[in-house]
């Protein structure tokens, strides 16, 4: 436990602490200081600290021993964004009579580190006066990943945006102004063009609206029963009939595999995207392996796992635990780097795992287990 002792006036070793004091919550429950994963510092009547857990030392890398026994405002001296003295702004011990708490805010420690800080002030009456502060602080570094990273999905999309977006504007443009000065055939090209331009704004659209999904733990898995073997088939049709010879791919399916249930059209997504960074990035056969295996899922025997390797390159190693971030686009630039992202959500949607790793033909290896996610009732 991080915690020390001082001899200054009203310091109390937190590893033998007196009752606990009303609006304790930690204390009340018998819950020690350092098993919280915020920081916690409690000030006493008196304005000394008399509680600074291990969290608080992490945070602001003050040591236990050197802040209990300090005047709150010596061991915790916080600043807000326009450089004033937060103690001194607030006075929590000779301010309003009734106040009870500080809403969390942004604070600055000493060398400009951000920290969110949020305070009650414990009174035995309404009115009376403040026999405990109890401050929480929490890190905003995680916070502030997920600004960071919210800020380059948004620039990451608006630029993929503008380009099919402006396409579409001038040629629409150049139509509405000159549609008689054009051939039949030269009509037929631009207006291909933007029709393809407004399906990429629309897969684009697609993808920012399952990240967000995926993010709030909304995305919905609509069960049906799903034939992956045929649902690979027709994938493998689609790139023949789009030119790719019919013996890059190789799809082998072991039998019997087990009824699975899962979402079609995600499930379609997964393989559409997995199939296409093999064609796009790899080389040589694209080997499709369906089998029967462990359920992933606690509970569930039955699953189905399904392997897509090339054997181009392959993804160094180095690279490995990157492929599923946000942005990832590997050696070859292109696209939003998204697709693997949202491809690990809708699998772990389905309560499902995914890696990826090296073929045995030195490619790249992805493979997905799913379990079979039976309804209920075909149990019984």
């Amino acid at each position: 436990m991080s915690v020390g002792t001082s001899s200054a006036p009203g310091a109390r070793d937190v590893r033998h602490p007196p009752a606990p004091p009303a609006g304790d919550p930690a204390a009340e429950l018998g819950i020690d200081p350092d098993d919280l994963p915020d920081g916690l510092v409690v000030a006493d009547e008196h304005g000394h600290v008399v509680c600074f857990n291990a969290a608080a030392e992490r945070i602001t890398a003050v040591r236990a021993a050197d802040a209990l026994g300090q005047r709150l405002e010596k061991a915790l001296p916080l600043e807000d964004l326009d450089g004033r003295r937060w103690w001194q702004l607030t006075d929590p011990y000779g301010g309003l009579a009734i106040r009870v708490r500080q809403p969390e805010r942004n604070l600055l420690l000493p060398g400009g580190r951000e920290v969110l800080v949020s305070a009650r002030y414990v009174r035995t009456e309404p009115t009376g006066p403040v026999r405990r502060v109890v401050v929480c602080l929490r890190d905003t570094e995680a916070r502030r990943r997920t600004e960071r990273s919210h800020a380059e999905l948004i620039a990451t999309v608006a630029h993929e945006l503008r380009s099919p977006l402006t396409s579409v504007k001038g040629f629409t443009a150049t139509l509405l102004a000159k549609w008689e000065r054009f051939t039949d055939d030269q009509k037929r090209l631009m207006l291909e063009t933007v029709d393809a331009d407004a399906d990429r704004v629309t897969r684009l659209i697609a993808e920012l609206l399952d990240i967000s999904r995926i993010d709030s733990g909304r995305l919905e898995v609509r069960r049906q029963p799903v034939d992956i073997g045929a649902a690979v088939g027709r994938h493998i049709q689609a790139y023949v009939a789009a030119g790719q010879p019919a013996d890059r791919f190789l799809l082998r399916i072991e039998q019997p595999l087990p009824d699975l249930w899962a979402d079609p059209d995600k499930i379609d997504q997964v393989l559409s995207n997995l199939l296409e960074n093999a064609v796009r990035h790899g080389e040589g056969t694209v080997t499709i392996d369906i089998t029967a295996t462990a359920s992933p899922r606690e509970g569930e025997e039955a699953g189905t796992s399904v392997t897509v390797s090339d054997e181009g390159p392959g993804i160094p190693e180095e690279s490995m635990n990157r492929v599923f971030t946000r942005f990832w686009r590997g050696s070859k630039r292109g696209g939003t780097g998204l697709g693997l992202y949202i491809v690990k959500g809708i699998v772990e949607a389905h309560g499902g795992t995914i890696t990826v790793g090296r073929a045995p033909q030195g490619g790249a290896e992805f493979r997905f287990t799913l379990p079979v996610g039976a309804p209920a009732y075909l149990a019984q």
